[in-house]
């Protein structure tokens, strides 16, 4: 079974750990955010993947963790 993941703070330090775990795992990133839009780590790991700069728009997005 496919789990879907959301990331807070995909450019960080652990976030490739993070990235190589969920896709060795077969899972699928489907939201993350980050403050920095510089982040190319995502097309590494090939996700189709909704990215944000605020949180307020990953709050809202409907797979996200983050309760409001």
């Amino acid at each position: 079974m496919t789990k879907n993941f959301a990331l807070i703070g995909v450019g960080g330090y652990i976030a490739p750990r993070h990235l190589k775990a969920i896709r060795d795992t077969g899972n699928r990133l489907v939201a993350a955010v980050d403050p920095k839009d510089s982040v190319g780590l995502l097309d590494q790991f090939s996700f189709d993947v909704k990215f944000f700069t605020e949180i307020e728009r990953f709050e809202r997005h409907p797979l996200s963790p983050v309760v409001p």
